[in-house]
């Protein structure tokens, strides 16, 4: 007797569900959940729309509450809200900041009127929506680095976080536009001493638990904090998380930084490292408040197999309870600051841009690639879920947000590493000459009057002068460019 494939399986159950719902057994809302997590839908994902009103790249898209709306925020230093689904812009505004905009959420329950923006001029701003489509803008506060996100309290049309380069946190309530400063981010161990502050890129807010946070950005360290313990004023004595997470093998790594934290619905922690991959912590201790790096002959621990905890709990040196992060291969994340995120209903699934100028999606339980969508020419940043339906809504470089729906009639075929290496190769190989000569130029000069000497051989490199020896031969040898995904 053969056996049943896995489509033919899938269907059934499909038939099995469309039989309990019209008899009532499954609720209609189970049933739209699990279609909406279908790996199907997610195998038929296509470009629906393109919105293209922006004048240079677009930085930050993201939802409103009902999922009608989207707002973008652009290099234009623009803000724009748009019909998503037949591609109109509903309003557009100057935000008020004399930089990149960097992101612009749209606060809950407030008939989409209230918008708060930051941006690389390190300014946070709220915009008014009046009567008649009048926007007012109102600066709230000024970071001294690059503001590169926000966090808004679950369900709160008032309350909201920053953090950037300047490693500040600092809370918001819209009711007094008041900014109050929490901490400052400060290094732990020796890195203090060359690197005082942790430069901020990211921070996110436990939608099961919101007095929880947390902040990732020049470091290793992802830390938690419970906002119930912060104290005010901005001082390092303030600056104690409650845990930190890092993967072994990354701890004392000088060279690693995060882009890019998430929670689940299950408060599960996604934490995107540059240069390296997506660690998925699961809920639980991590290696505490103050973490120490481990002895050389502990920092060998192979990535998956288990989180080295210190010293924090009972329950964290517990290897069978607290097993390891699952790790996310195959995306690249060297040239920007990328997001990360879930996808799905019960957030089944986890995607990220690529500096391949793809959008990679895994299955979050085991990390199977199944899905690598060109969605750039270049770089692709941002990446936002619908908060109803599978749907998601992606931006880079290019000046155009692009609206994913499953309009596909067959599931893509499996994810071929090979070919994407091979397309990555021969990309890269173009990418070369993205940046003119005169810009590589004065980062030479700039790395040469800090005494390093090792970039003469990169700039012949990259100026065209030298053999293009460091990409892949035909027998398929990896290559070394910048511009190949790291996919094996």
């Amino acid at each position: 007797m053969g056996r049943i494939s896995k489509r033919n399986l899938r269907a059934g159950r499909g038939i099995v569900d469309i039989w309990k719902r019209e008899v009532g057994v499954l609720p209609p809302r189970a049933f739209a959940h699990r279609v909406a997590a279908s790996k199907g839908l997610v195998l038929r994902l296509g470009i629906h729309r393109k919105l293209d009103k922006h004048r240079s790249c677009v930085n930050t898209v993201s939802f409103n509450v009902n999922g009608d709306t989207l707002v973008s925020g652009s290099d234009d230093k623009m803000v724009k809200l748009w019909n998503w689904n037949t591609g109109v812009v509903r309003l557009s505004f100057d935000s008020g900041h004399t930089n990149n905009v960097f992101q612009a959420r749209i606060m809950p329950y407030t008939d989409d009127a209230t918008i708060v923006t930051c941006a690389a001029d390190g300014e946070v701003r709220y915009a008014q929506i009046r009567e008649g489509g009048k926007v007012d803008t109102t600066l709230l506060a000024v970071h001294e680095g690059r503001a590169h996100k926000l966090a808004i309290e679950p369900g709160s049309p008032h309350i909201f976080y920053s953090s950037a380069e300047d490693g500040l946190v600092q809370h918001f309530d819209l009711r007094t536009q008041s900014a109050t400063q929490l901490f400052s981010c400060h290094s732990f161990g020796i890195k203090s001493s060359y690197m005082p502050i942790v430069h901020l890129n990211t921070i996110a807010i436990d939608q099961r638990h919101p007095n929880f946070f947390v902040i990732g950005g020049s470091d290793e360290y992802a830390r938690l904090y419970d906002i119930r313990k912060c104290k005010q004023g901005g001082s390092a004595n303030h600056d104690i998380p409650v845990d930190c997470f890092c993967p072994s093998p990354l701890i004392g790594d000088k060279y690693v930084g995060i882009t890019g934290v998430s929670f689940s619905d299950q408060s599960e922690l996604l934490v995107s490292y540059n240069d390296e991959n997506i660690y998925l912590f699961p809920r639980g201790p991590g290696l505490g408040p103050n973490p120490v790096p481990p002895s050389p002959k502990s920092s060998n621990v192979e990535a998956g197999n288990s989180l080295d905890t210190g010293t924090s709990t009972p329950a964290a040196m517990d290897a069978d309870e607290n097993p390891g992060p699952q790790v996310y291969v195959g995306h690249r994340n060297a040239e920007t600051v990328k997001g990360v995120g879930f996808f799905g209903p019960s957030c089944e699934y986890v995607v990220s841009g690529s500096d391949c100028g793809n959008i990679f999606i895994w299955e979050k339980r085991g990390g199977e690639l199944l899905r690598v969508m060109e969605a750039d020419k270049r770089i692709v940043n941002c990446i936002e879920p619908h908060p109803h339906t599978t749907l998601l809504a992606s931006s880079g470089i290019e000046n155009d947000i692009k609206i994913w729906t499953p309009n596909a009639t067959e599931p893509a075929p499996p994810v071929n590493l090979e070919e994407l290496k091979l397309k990555r190769r021969r990309r890269g190989r173009l990418c070369r000459f993205a940046l003119s000569e005169d810009m590589l130029r004065q980062v030479f000069v700039m790395r040469r009057q800090h005494g390093d000497d090792t970039m003469d051989t990169e700039m012949t490199y990259f100026l065209g002068l030298a053999d293009d020896d460091s990409s892949s031969d035909d027998s398929g040898e990896t290559s070394n460019n910048p511009g190949d995904c790291a996919v094996s």
